[in-house]
C-alpha cells in the first residue's frame, strides 16, 4: 500500500511538472504578444524584468535548498550573459514583430545551426541520416516565412539574429557546464544578475526612461500586472525545463516540446487571427516532419551508444 501511494505522488509531481511547463511555455509566448500588441511595452525592459525576476527566482530557490550554488569567475561566463541578453532580447524582437507562426517556425531553425557551430568550430560529428532532417526543417520554415502575408523584413532580420545568437548560447551553455562542473541552475545564478547588469546599462540608450513607452511612463495597472506575470512565467518556463530534464527521459521532454509546438502555433491563429495559407500549412508540416525525424534519429543514436557501452566488458 506505501509503494502504491508512494507511485502515485511520484507520477502526480511529475504530472504538475509537465503541465506546469506545458503551460507556462505557452502562456509566455502569447502573454508577451498581447503585452507588446495592446500595450507597446518596451522590449528591453520586459527582458531586463525577465532576468531580474528569474535571478530573485532563483536566490529563493537556493535559500529553500533546492540547489546549493557554485562560486565562479565573472570572467569565465562573461561572453554567456552577453550572449544570453541577445538571446532573449532579440527572440522577444522576432515575437514582437513577427506572428506567432513565423516567431516559432524560426526558433526551430537553432538546431541546424547549432549543428553547423559543433562541426565547423568544435570538430564534432554528426551522421548523414540526422544532417538531412534538417533539409525539411530548413524548407518549411522558408516556405512559411515566404507566403506569410504579414511578412516583414525587420521581422526577418531580428529572427535570424535570434537564432545565431540562441544558438551560440546554448551551445556555450553545454561547454561552461563541463569547463566549470556546474549544472544549468547554478549557472543561471550567476549569469542572470550579470546580464541584468549589462542589460541596464544599455536600457537608456535605446528606449525612453520616462513619458510614453518609458519603463517610468504612465502605465496602467493591468499593463504591469501582465508585465510582472510575464516575469513570473518567465522564471517558471526555466525551472520547470529544468525539473523535467531531471526526471524525465530525453524521449518524453522532446516529444513533450513538440506538443508545445503544435498549441503554440494553433493559439497563434486562434488568440491573434494570424493568417494561414495552404503554402503555409504545408510549411509547417515539412518542417515538422523534419523535427520528428531528427528527434527518431537522435534518441535511436543515442540508445545505440549506450547499449554498446554496456556490452564493453
Amino acid at each position: 500500500m506505501a509503494n502504491r501511494l508512494s507511485d502515485l505522488f511520484s507520477n502526480s509531481r511529475l504530472v504538475i511538472g509537465l503541465l506546469a511547463n506545458l503551460l507556462s511555455s505557452i502562456c509566455i509566448v502569447f502573454i508577451n504578444k498581447w503585452i507588446y500588441v495592446h500595450y507597446g511595452f518596451p522590449n528591453m525592459t520586459l527582458t531586463l524584468i525577465h532576468f531580474v525576476v528569474t535571478w530573485l527566482g532563483l536566490w529563493l530557490c537556493q535559500k529553500m535548498d533546492i540547489f546549493a550554488p557554485k562560486s565562479l569567475q565573472p570572467t569565465k561566463i562573461i561572453w554567456l550573459a552577453l550572449s544570453f541578453c541577445g538571446f532573449v532580447a532579440f527572440t522577444n524582437l522576432s515575437l514582437q514583430n513577427n506572428t506567432i507562426g513565423t516567431y516559432q517556425l524560426a526558433k526551430v531553425m537553432t538546431t541546424p545551426v547549432i549543428i553547423v557551430i559543433q562541426t565547423m568550430y568544435y570538430k564534432k560529428t554528426f551522421s548523414t541520416k540526422i544532417k538531412l532532417t534538417l533539409v525539411p526543417i530548413t524548407l518549411g520554415v522558408i516556405l512559411n516565412s515566404y507566403y506569410d502575408v504579414r511578412f516583414n523584413l525587420l521581422g526577418v532580420v531580428f529572427a535570424t539574429l535570434g537564432v545565431f545568437v540562441t544558438s551560440l548560447y546554448q551551445v556555450w551553455v553545454g561547454v561552461k557546464q563541463h569547463e566549470l562542473q556546474v549544472n544549468s541552475m547554478q549557472l543561471l545564478y550567476y549569469q542572470a544578475p550579470m546580464s541584468s547588469a549589462f542589460l541596464l546599462s544599455l536600457v537608456p540608450f535605446f528606449e525612453p526612461l520616462s513619458g510614453e513607452g518609458g519603463i517610468f511612463g504612465p502605465w496602467s495597472f493591468p499593463a504591469l500586472a501582465m508585465v510582472m506575470l510575464s516575469g513570473l512565467i518567465a522564471f517558471l518556463v526555466n525551472l520547470s525545463i529544468y525539473w523535467i530534464i531531471g526526471n524525465t527521459s530525453a524521449v518524453t521532454y522532446n516529444m513533450f516540446g513538440h506538443f508545445k509546438f503544435c498549441i503554440t502555433l494553433l493559439g497563434g491563429y486562434v488568440l491573434f487571427q494570424d493568417p494561414l495559407s495552404l503554402n503555409q500549412g504545408l510549411g509547417i508540416l515539412c518542417t515538422l516532419a523534419g523535427i520528428l525525424s531528427y528527434t527518431h534519429f537522435k534518441l535511436a543514436e543515442q540508445e545505440e551508444g549506450k547499449s554498446k557501452l554496456v556490452q564493453r566488458p
